[in-house]
């Protein structure tokens, strides 16, 4: 067996916060796309469609990215399952990193025709092909080192990096859209914070560059020789499972900031300062609310929290999409706070639940596929089917809102019949949920 190091307190406060600022940056990277989606892409890279269709293209672009996350966790979760957690940590940003500056770089479909937009389609595989590999590494490098009374605290320091990434994204494309002309935005300003990517990649992987191997990883004889192989004979159902119950975060959240802030600059008329600080000011609150929603899952459970988000979700999307639908600042906010509030609840311990749920051997593989997968389910369609329901839905685009409470109902089926895995006194005594 190998050797296997005690990680003391001030070492996980090391690996949390270099998780944390990991997963902040490889989301940054993931979230301005959508940012820019919403805003400029399809005018720039669509311009023959119309203001609809360009926008319709320019988010199936976007949800690219999310069909690339399940293959990206097949292809890292390889890695981590074979070779360790931390590989994974490293060569994952690197692709992230690298691809976003890229798509800063495209030439718009004016200067070189179709070609654009299927750069851009390319890069954006790749940014989601990263991804896939990003949080299964950062979480389970996390979550494996921490103590089992306090695994959802420590393993939800990674789930507060998209909150952060969201907030650095939108900032600075909120920054560069106050004080540029609309013409200086649509020329070079929204490329800005794509060549960023490159120095946040540059600070990610100094951060990474000392951190150790995961315990439970380094505990292990008998490696899985192809995890996939494995998951999908012992785990379907567990998979299948975990991705529909995490259809609805994805959905409440990337209807929260990808179609509700195209939604209210193209329709409803508000400016995209307006939009942006709504949105981010219920980002910011969400992750606030990150580590005392974990604290509440280390006490109460995992499923119980779970079960509560998705049951608020349903509760809430048709008097958000009311709220969003006055155009007004304080109504919107107060519908978007909600939404992320229930989000969050879930979220927050999901990073210690898919570990606990799959047995160390196919863990990297197992957790990340499912929860890609469920970015596939919620994230990927969501912009799009919300975008074209609401072109059909008068002045309160109600399909909206129906199709986001089924999602939730959906999902919460799928928690109702997933195990509860608190306490439990060492990852490797976690028992699947196939069993």
């Amino acid at each position: 067996m190998h050797d296997v190091r005690t990680v003391k307190a001030p070492s996980m406060v090391r690996l949390a916060t270099a998780s944390l600022a990991g997963t902040a940056i490889e989301f940054y990277d993931f979230f301005v796309y959508g940012t820019a989606a919403a805003l400029v892409l399809g005018p720039l890279f669509f311009p023959t469609f119309s203001p609809l269709a360009g926008t319709l293209a320019a988010f199936g672009t976007f949800g690219v990215g999310f069909v690339a996350r399940p293959l990206g966790s097949v292809l890292f979760g390889h890695i981590g399952d074979r070779r360790g957690r931390r590989p994974v940590l490293v060569a994952s940003l690197l692709l992230t990193g690298a691809s976003t500056v890229a798509v800063g770089c495209v030439p718009t479909y004016e200067s070189i025709g179709m070609a654009a937009p299927v750069l851009l389609l390319v890069l954006r595989f790749l940014q989601g092909l990263g991804l896939g590999g990003e949080w299964g590494g950062a979480v389970l490098l996390t979550a494996e080192h921490a103590p089992a009374e306090r695994r959802a605290l420590w393993a939800s320091f990674p789930q507060i990096g998209p909150a952060v990434g969201f907030l650095l994204a939108n900032g600075v494309m909120l920054a560069l859209s106050a004080s540029l002309t609309e013409a200086q935005f649509a020329s070079w300003g929204w490329r800005v914070p794509f060549w960023a990517a490159g120095v946040l990649a540059v600070a990610g992987l100094w951060l990474r560059s000392s951190l150790a191997e995961s315990p439970s990883f380094l505990e292990i004889d008998d490696h899985a020789r192809v995890p996939l192989a494995e998951v999908v004979r012992d785990h379907w159902r567990l998979v299948l499972l975990t991705a529909g119950a995490l259809a609805v975060g994805y959905a409440v959240f990337y209807a929260v900031t990808t179609w509700s802030l195209a939604y209210g600059t193209e329709r409803l008329g508000v400016s995209r300062t307006v939009m942006l600080g709504c949105i981010m000011a219920a980002v910011v609150v969400k992750g606030a609310l990150t580590p005392v929603a974990a604290l509440l899952g280390d006490r109460y459970g995992r499923r119980p929290l779970c079960l509560t988000g998705c049951a608020v979700a349903a509760l809430w999307m048709c008097p958000m999409v009311a709220l969003l639908s006055t155009g007004e600042p304080l109504p919107m906010f107060l519908g978007f706070l909600v939404a992320m509030i229930a989000f969050i609840t879930m979220f927050a311990v999901i990073a210690a639940y898919l570990p606990e749920l799959y047995e160390p051997r196919v863990r990297c593989t197992g957790a990340a596929v499912g929860y890609n997968l469920g970015g596939v389910l919620g994230g990927a369609l969501t912009p799009i089917v919300a975008t074209a329901l609401a072109e059909h839905g008068g002045r309160i685009p109600w399909g909206v809102g129906v199709y986001l409470t089924g999602i939730a109902l959906f999902s919460l089926g799928c928690f109702a019949l997933l195990p509860e895995t608190r306490p439990v006194p060492h990852l490797a005594a976690a028992v699947p949920a196939t069993e």
